[in-house]
């Protein structure tokens, strides 16, 4: 493929968008999950989106795959905005949820994840201590992913551990068309940024910076995704990048990652937090708070801000 990103038509048309001819994007306001599988046939679903939107995903669902359930749910980890509504949706199908072991802690009732970092840059993240950090419990639907890298339910797919914004964040990559899914371990967006959620101006980025406790991995999981020379990139948040042009920003990314992702100053660049299969083991101090009024009042034209790019791209 020669362009850079998929036709401006189709990523402007709908809430679910094609990436390759078997797996589409749902997007929820500013997250992307996606569904994967021949229209019609045995599917899965990968990340749960936001709460609220059981309808959307419901509605996509049938449109696509008709009456019939996904043969599961896989998580690329469990941020809030990934599995808003992975509860309601495996209580529904009544099918299992894959995740990592390192992710289980937060899909069991077990840990929180790391406090978020509000002054990493950005207006997304001084409102980051808004945000929900868990833990959410999935049982009796959650499932540990097979060790060897294979997905359940997809055979022509592998998972890839990512980890570094969470500890047991994964990736989905497929070998025969290099099609990648990266959860948030790579991004197309500067999510710290509100004026670039709104603009979904496609360009490649590190993780999440205010949801990142692990630097240095989250730097190792970009170079082993630079590996994989992929064709497509589908990413937890922004649109689909592929071709020439994605291979080598993410090579320039990986080469310069603590220039181009890294922030300059932030609770965990001196250290990271730790974690185990038992969840956060420590969390290095906090140095700087905003404000109350500060983190008040971004907040109102963050919700503000949101609301109206979503109705303004609603159909």
């Amino acid at each position: 493929m020669a362009q850079q990103v998929l036709p401006r038509q189709v990523r402007r048309s709908q809430r679910v968008q094609p990436v390759v001819h078997d797996v589409a994007r749902l997007r929820t306001l500013f997250v992307n999950s996606y569904l994967i599988g021949e229209p019609g046939e045995e599917w899965v679903l990968v990340d749960a989106g936001l709460p609220g939107y059981e309808r959307e995903f419901i509605r996509a669902a049938e449109e696509r795959f008709g009456p019939r359930p996904p043969a599961a749910i896989v998580l690329t980890h469990g941020h809030f905005d990934h599995v808003g509504t992975v509860r309601s949706l495996a209580d529904r199908w009544n099918v299992p949820v894959y995740a990592h072991r390192l992710e289980l802690p937060y899909l069991t009732g077990g840990s929180s994840y790391p406090p978020p970092d509000p002054l990493v840059g950005g207006m997304m993240s001084l409102v980051s201590p808004l945000y929900p950090r868990g833990p959410i419990d999935l049982r009796p639907h959650i499932r540990e992913l097979p060790d060897d890298g294979s997905v359940p339910n997809l055979p022509e797919w592998r998972w890839v551990a990512t980890p570094g914004h969470t500890p047991g964040h994964i990736s989905l990559f497929r070998d025969s068309d290099r099609t990648l899914i990266a959860g948030d371990a790579i991004v197309t967006v500067r999510q710290e940024s509100l004026l670039a959620v709104m603009a979904q101006t496609p360009e490649l980025h590190g993780p999440p910076a205010y949801f990142t406790p692990d630097w240095d991995r989250a730097w190792r999981s970009v170079r082993e995704l630079a590996d994989l020379e992929p064709e497509i990139a589908a990413t937890g948040h922004g649109v689909p990048l592929c071709g020439l042009t994605l291979r080598q920003q993410l090579h320039s990314l990986a080469k310069r990652f603590p220039q181009r992702a890294m922030p300059l100053r932030g609770r965990y660049i001196p250290e990271p937090a730790i974690a185990d299969e038992q969840g956060v083991r420590h969390v290095p101090p906090s140095r700087l708070r905003p404000t109350p009024g500060q983190v008040a009042s971004v907040a109102v034209a963050a919700v503000a801000g949101l609301w109206l790019w979503n109705q303004c791209r609603k159909e």
